[in-house]
């Protein structure tokens, strides 16, 4: 009988820079929700943001579907990292399994969020005081990392100290 193997590591300081290294470079990611007519997962691309005092967080329409989906199920996930030349598959990726409610336009912090989301999408000067768009911090849950071939880490409650300061 072969003895299966545990294609996961123990999480070390590898891990943990390159899970720094994915959230600090986030501008977009890809994000997933459940549809509720049909319960079915559905994958778009979002603006995403990272700031040291705030966490992992997103600006999107109401009139979007994944906002849509959000008000009746506030788990999603979101994958970060960017692939370049060569495999895609060796390039490293980050899935945050969490959960997120909109925050309200009202919301004392919107504009601390504003700023920082500016600082890293200026362009969404054009539409983000519109009053559709609302931002959304996430709540993470645990993340899977996925540091290149052979580097897969399932990342425990008090790694996530870098998502926050």
């Amino acid at each position: 009988m072969s003895k299966k193997i545990d294609p996961v590591r123990e999480t070390d300081v590898e891990a943990l820079e390159i899970a720094q290294k994915l959230v600090s470079e986030t501008r977009y990611a890809s994000f997933a929700v459940n549809e509720p007519e049909t319960g079915f997962p559905l994958v778009s691309r979002i603006a995403a943001c990272w700031d040291r005092e705030i966490g992992i967080f997103f600006a999107a329409s109401d009139l979007s579907v994944h906002s849509k989906a959000l008000l009746q199920d506030p788990k999603c996930s979101i994958m970060l990292g960017e692939v370049g030349k060569g495999d895609g598959l060796a390039y490293a990726r980050m899935t945050l399994v969490a959960e997120t409610v909109r925050m309200e336009n009202s919301h004392d912090d919107r504009a601390i969020f504003r700023e920082s989301f500016l600082q890293t999408h200026p362009k969404a000067e054009l539409y983000i005081d519109f009053a559709d768009f609302g931002f959304y911090p996430l709540k993470v849950e645990r993340i899977l990392l996925n540091g290149g071939f052979g580097k897969a880490y399932h990342l425990k409650e008090n790694d996530l100290s870098f998502l926050k300061a």
